[in-house]
Order: C-alpha cells, then sequence, then structure tokens
C-alpha cells in the first residue's frame, strides 16, 4: 500500500490546524496519501514546527523575497514540489492569491477548504456575514482550485447550525471542528482515486465510504 500512496504536499500560512488533522488522518496505515512535504510563505509560521515534530519535511518560500512578483514567486513554489514529487497540493491556510498559470499545471491535483458553503460568502469575514444574512445553516466546503478565488469543483462541504446566540467567534469554532473532519476525508476521496471531475461537479464512486455524522449539532455530508 505505501508504495501505491499520494505523495502530498500541505502549504501554511500559519498554526496549520487542517494541516494537524490530515498529518493526524494519515497516520493510518491505509490512508491513501503520504505528506511529503509542509511549506510556508511565512519563516515564522507555527505549523512549520508541528510538521518536523511529526517527521514531516519542510520548506520556506517566503513570499517577501519576491517583491510582489506572484509568477517567480509561483514559480518557486512549483520548483520545490516537483523536487519531492508531489502528486497532489493541499492549501490548509496558504494565505496567498496564485497565479493562473500555477493553478493550471495543478488542475484537480489542488485541494482548498473554505469556511462556508460555497458559493456563498466567498473571501473573508465569511462567519459574521453569515450571521448578517441571517442564515440557519453555515459551514465549510473543500473543493478544487481553479483561478477564481474560493471558485472551483466542491468534493465534500459540511453544514453547520447557526445558533441565536452565536458570535462570529462562536460559529467560527463549531465550523473549525467540522473542518478538521472533512477535510482529510476530502483528501482521502481524492487520492484514492474516488472522484471525478466533470465540468463544475465532482462525481464520488458509488463504492466510497460516505461521511455522514452527528457530532457536536454538525452534519458532514
Amino acid at each position: 500500500m505505501a508504495s501505491s500512496k499520494k505523495r502530498v504536499a500541505i502549504l501554511i500560512s500559519g498554526r496549520g490546524s487542517n494541516m494537524t488533522a490530515i498529518l493526524d488522518a494519515a497516520k493510518a496505515s491505509d490512508y491513501p496519501a503520504k505528506i511529503a512535504l509542509v511549506l510556508s510563505n511565512k519563516p515564522d509560521a507555527k505549523g512549520l514546527e508541528t510538521a518536523a515534530n511529526h517527521g514531516i519535511a519542510t520548506e520556506v518560500v517566503d513570499h517577501r523575497s519576491f517583491k510582489g512578483d506572484r509568477k517567480v514567486f509561483d514559480a518557486a513554489l512549483h520548483k520545490h514540489l516537483t523536487a519531492h514529487r508531489i502528486d497532489l497540493v493541499v492549501l490548509a491556510g496558504f494565505m496567498r492569491i496564485l497565479s493562473a498559470d500555477f493553478v493550471a499545471k495543478w488542475t484537480d491535483k489542488m485541494l482548498n477548504i473554505h469556511p462556508s458553503l460555497l458559493p456563498s460568502f466567498k473571501g473573508l469575514d465569511t462567519h459574521q456575514r453569515a450571521l448578517d444574512t441571517g442564515c440557519r445553516l453555515a459551514g465549510c466546503s473543500v473543493h478544487f482550485v481553479r483561478a477564481d478565488m474560493d471558485s472551483g469543483p466542491i468534493i465534500a462541504q459540511a453544514a453547520v447550525p447557526v445558533l441565536d446566540n452565536d458570535t462570529a467567534d462562536s460559529l467560527a469554532a463549531r465550523i473549525l471542528k467540522a473542518e478538521h473532519t472533512i477535510y482529510p476525508h476530502a483528501l482521502e476521496l481524492v487520492a484514492s482515486d474516488k472522484v471525478s471531475v466533470q465540468g463544475m461537479r465532482v462525481r464520488i464512486n458509488s463504492d466510497a465510504n460516505m461521511l455522514c455524522a452527528h457530532q457536536d449539532q454538525q452534519l458532514i455530508f
């Protein structure tokens, strides 16, 4: 099984809590992905130490060294990814906008998680916007990355009820718990070759294990 595992790079900018959830899932012998690299655009990202403690190779490509030249920065990223023979890229709080050329190189091989039920609330301040709009459900989405921000075929989503006494912080905390469940599961499906992309639709093979659970008032599907 080990030789057939997909080699995954996780890109972070901070503490990488979703990264940690994936690292924990990948410890299972039957998990179809091997985390081969954790890369950050910030040398002081807390997640780099966490990855090193897990025995994962780490790299830093400091965006400040590229003086705003996004294409040159992305070329440096791509060089590191190819050097580590990466099959799949996972964005886990990576706070850089990637160029269209870079995204095209990793079409249907790069995943992102966004803290809303896409296509609603793309961009920032998702939790407060959900509250301000009166949503009864909020949540998170794992999707393949496309050049447009927070766009791309959706692999999996988790819905979290909005409570009457919720603040942006309390809602964010519950959604983060859902993120930590759904992201490792979505990567598992992709790394197992159990998904296919048809336009903007992701098809999941009928024999794939679908995740459905009620926990802390979360519905994951």
